[in-house]
């Protein structure tokens, strides 16, 4: 007696299931993945690009100043920027062989930004106008200990002839 083997119904098996669902698993959590981080890197890049332009309006606007050494953007953007003085401690950390002008609190967007102004005499007659815009501010949890540079920050300067 001879038996027929029955031929297969055309199924698949347990382990090609899972080795699809496997499969579908590491597609799906690698594309979340991309997304969470172009996302994030979106973000961070917007906040750079917020303080450039910062950085840039007040360094244009302090060279164009009549008298660098009295120019006070908190006076001089009045209603037009939600800026406000700080007292020196509360502000970036400045070079010691610079004279500050001033630090300023400005919010972008609900962010907080942190702003000091310095200049020094470079040259007789050239003078180095620069400014410092940080965010992400916290002297306090600040992993390197209290009144230091901020996790983000960015640095223009300029030259006036005086």
């Amino acid at each position: 007696m001879t038996t027929k083997r029955r031929k297969s119904s055309g199924g698949f098996t347990f382990a090609e299931v899972m080795g699809a669902i496997l499969v579908l698993t590491i597609a799906v959590l690698g594309a979340s993945a991309y997304r969470y981080h172009a996302t994030l890197d979106t973000r961070k890049a917007e906040l750079q690009t917020t303080a450039a332009r910062m950085a840039s309006m007040l360094c244009e606007t302090w060279r164009g100043a009549e008298e660098p050494n009295t120019f006070d953007p908190v006076a001089y953007f009045g209603t037009e920027l939600a800026i406000d003085s700080m007292d020196i401690h509360d502000g970036p950390r400045t070079p010691t062989d610079f004279e500050v002008l001033g630090t300023y609190r400005i919010v972008v967007n609900g962010v907080d930004h942190r702003t000091a102004l310095f200049w020094r005499d470079v040259y007789s007659g050239l003078r180095a106008l620069t400014v410092i815009v940080v965010w992400d501010w916290d002297p306090y949890n600040h992993p390197l200990g209290p009144y230091k540079y901020a996790s983000q920050s960015f640095t223009l300067t300029t030259y006036v002839v005086n």
